[in-house]
């Protein structure tokens, strides 16, 4: 029996990507977290899909109904509108929603140690480092500090981010390489039916296949978005 690794998973793109590497060369206990995100609904069936893919032998779906409750991102707080893409902006956009990473890294480090898992796959990528600073490289390096101070001695878990310094276009590129299954993925922020088009998730996610020479596989509200983000 292969060791296993907990795969931090979405639903959207980059963690399904991440969890296709991870299958290479582990079994999987995939995790997803729900934190009041306006398309959880959407993002929690797609987990499964992706997860009955990979026949993943653990599964776990837990929420973080407190960030809900604090707030500050558009994400979470509907009175709040969720901008429209500016892929050259290096401001944080309204969709950052506050040190989440962090918590869904201390659910993954629990029951990584707890099942014996060997690492945590997490689908972090720098291009979202402007808006996100909790998808940077250094960030996880001091993760995997705080890892090994906060753990049994004898247990020893890393975080593997296999996508961290790649683009969208190489991530839908080492996907569909890889044949990960796309077509399960979402990435909208704003709509769980077809996806809004016009987000800064959708946005990416568009360019990237846009740039990458392939066709989107799942479905967008106006088909013309496709070649909105060259």
């Amino acid at each position: 029996m292969r060791e296993l690794a907990v795969v931090l998973a979405s639903g959207g793109m980059d963690s399904c990507v991440s969890a296709t590497i991870a299958h290479q060369s582990y079994d999987l206990a995939m995790l997803h977290v729900q934190y009041g995100q306006r398309t959880q609904d959407r993002e929690l069936r797609s987990f499964h899909e992706i997860a009955d893919h990979f026949r993943a032998r653990h599964r776990l779906v837990t929420n973080l109904d407190h960030l809900t409750q604090i707030g500050g991102s558009s994400l979470t707080d509907n009175a709040m509108a969720v901008t429209s893409p500016d892929l050259e902006s290096t401001e944080i956009p309204t969709s950052y929603v506050p040190f989440r990473n962090a918590h869904l890294l201390a659910i993954a480090v629990s029951w990584a140690e707890v099942i014996g898992a060997r690492c945590i796959f997490f689908g972090a990528v720098e291009e979202d480092s402007s808006g996100y600073p909790d998808c940077r490289a250094d960030f996880v390096a001091a993760y995997n500090n705080l890892i090994e101070l906060g753990t049994k001695p004898e247990t020893h878990i890393h975080i593997e981010t296999p996508l961290i310094h790649l683009d969208k276009q190489q991530i839908v590129t080492r996907g569909k390489q890889l044949d990960a299954p796309l077509k399960l993925t979402w990435s909208c922020y704003a709509a769980e039916d077809r996806a809004c088009g016009k987000c800064d998730s959708c946005a990416l996610r568009l360019r990237g296949f846009l740039r990458a020479g392939y066709e989107d596989p799942i479905q967008y509200q106006d088909e013309h978005d496709r070649s909105r983000y060259p």
